[in-house]
């Protein structure tokens, strides 16, 4: 399938777990690029389980890289988990306009991105 919609001219991108074996699976199905699911990190109740899956984020992030696939991350994401996130070098892309759009209802779509972009871009202290 994935063949057939390159050979159309679309990109394939598949929305996978932070799972080395996932990312494995979609450069063998000819994916172009992953987004890894950020869910379990956002869910974390504990900063030693919220580590545990950051690391898991990092990990699939660099193997996907290393295999020549585009990454982007995102589910669950937000103005209070976003930064460590966004330091890792190899994701191009986070998907986080859920977040941004609720933040609007409060403060205006215009300071919801200007704020968020200010996350991202902003080295974190410490």
């Amino acid at each position: 399938m994935t063949r057939a919609l390159r050979d159309g001219g679309i990109e394939v991108s598949l929305f996978i777990d932070p799972d080395l074996e996932q990312v494995k699976a979609s450069h063998r199905a000819d994916s172009q690029a992953v987004e890894l699911h950020t869910g379990r990190y956002c869910e974390a109740r504990t900063a030693e389980e919220r580590n545990r899956e950051l690391a898991r984020v990092a990990d699939a992030a660099k193997a996907a890289a290393r295999l020549g696939l585009r990454v982007a991350a995102g589910h669950g994401l937000d103005y209070w988990n976003v930064q460590p996130i966004a330091r890792i070098e190899e994701i191009t892309e986070l998907n986080i306009g859920y977040s941004i759009v609720c933040r609007a209802v409060l403060v205006g779509l215009e300071r919801a991105v200007r704020d968020m972009k200010e996350l991202i871009v902003r080295p974190v202290r410490g």
